[in-house]
């Protein structure tokens, strides 16, 4: 299978050009000022155009709502961020436009799009490139060395203490305390919750014996919560406590684990998730239009964070009327744009779009047209 080839030089270079600040866009991740509004690029469009779907995309997709709006003084985005699987099955069942989702449509969803958004089905546009924190409440420690296995007995509550020899033995020059562990994981179908098991089921399989899944396993003890800031202010409130969430809802609140990439420790950040999608492969069986990404967990690519989500926006190949089409391709248009992606990574320390990656979302968005 041939590598994508997603353009990491080309990912760090806007991220080095552009500051990663947090800004005061998302409900469910961080705070700060907001990036500038864009130019409207074409005709403008009018109408409301309806998502629901992936918390991890709050930030940016406040930042891209409001932009959106500014440029198009008769439009409006409205999004919910309830969950990937409540994005993809609000697309699939029509209560939706689109749905944002952490992880791309399974196959048998994708068969199932053609119900809604005809012979074509749906299509998978990668919109948001950002890792997942594995984020912790303990006294004076801000960073921890972890390994896949370790991670894996965490959370599946096998490691009961902070100053376990299996920690301590990554982190000799920490000061571990004797506190119990609490792991907590989302409530919600979330693909967060699919990208992270992902890596588990991938990275540790002798430790994480659970197959990949947006649901956390019922036979799993540990507290939940619902949605990214849901399982954050958990954490927050809980000494002890670990969970896993997209790096902008934690990054100055929690303690963040540096993760074992090949023999050393990633530290992470926007660059080194860039540098893990580069490794990323299409996946097969889908329409000449649709860019869901294969990732390799299993990369010992130095300076790779593997436990990273693509984000996606699902989008129907074809709607039933002309407003809604020239809607959804305006907006995504901007969404995937170098102005739209840099105000996601203001908002979010997200990773922008490489510009080979860009144009292939822009040639998708493209072909998006009214049912015949």
């Amino acid at each position: 299978m041939k590598a994508l080839r997603f353009g990491r030089h080309a990912a760090t270079a806007v991220i080095a050009a552009g500051a990663l600040a947090l800004t005061a866009c998302g409900s469910d991740n961080a705070t700060g000022t907001a990036p500038a509004t864009p130019a409207a690029s074409g005709p403008a469009v009018t109408g409301t155009l309806t998502g629901i779907g992936s918390s991890a995309q709050g930030a940016a997709m406040d930042a891209w709502k409001t932009n959106f709006a500014s440029a198009n003084q008769g439009a409006t985005v409205q999004y919910s961020p309830d969950g990937s699987g409540a994005g993809r099955k609000a697309l699939l069942d029509g209560s939706a436009q689109f749905g944002g989702s952490d992880a791309y449509l399974k196959d048998e969803e994708y068969a199932s799009s053609t119900t809604q958004c005809g012979p074509d089905g749906a299509i998978n546009l990668p919109v948001y490139i950002s890792p997942i924190a594995v984020a912790f409440n303990l006294p004076d420690i801000t960073e921890l060395n972890l390994d896949a296995p370790t991670v894996a007995k965490i959370f599946r509550g096998e490691i009961a203490k902070w100053n376990d020899p299996a920690i301590a033995a990554m982190n000799p020059d920490a000061k571990l305390p004797d506190l119990a562990v609490t792991p907590v994981n989302r409530s919600d179908d979330s693909g967060t919750t699919s990208n992270f098991t992902d890596y588990l089921a991938a990275a540790a399989p002798e430790a994480w014996t659970d197959k990949a899944s947006g649901v956390w396993p019922a036979s799993l003890k540990g507290e939940n919560a619902k949605g990214t800031s849901g399982v954050v202010k958990t954490v927050t409130d809980t000494p002890g406590a670990v969970t896993y969430a997209d790096d902008s809802a934690v990054s100055g609140k929690l303690g963040v684990a540096q993760i074992k990439v090949g023999e050393t420790y990633t530290k992470i950040s926007a660059e080194a998730a860039a540098k893990a999608v580069d490794a990323g492969t299409p996946v097969e069986g889908r329409n000449a239009n649709d860019l869901s990404i294969k990732l390799d967990r299993t990369t010992t690519i130095e300076g790779a964070y593997p436990i990273v989500l693509v984000s996606f926006h699902i989008v129907c190949s074809t709607y039933d009327s002309q407003e809604t089409v020239d809607l959804v391709k305006a907006f995504e248009n901007y969404v995937v744009s170098e102005t739209g992606q840099q105000a996601a990574a203001d908002a979010a320390k997200s990773a922008p779009l490489s510009k080979e990656l860009q144009d292939k979302a822009k040639a998708s968005i493209e072909a998006i047209k009214v049912k015949s």
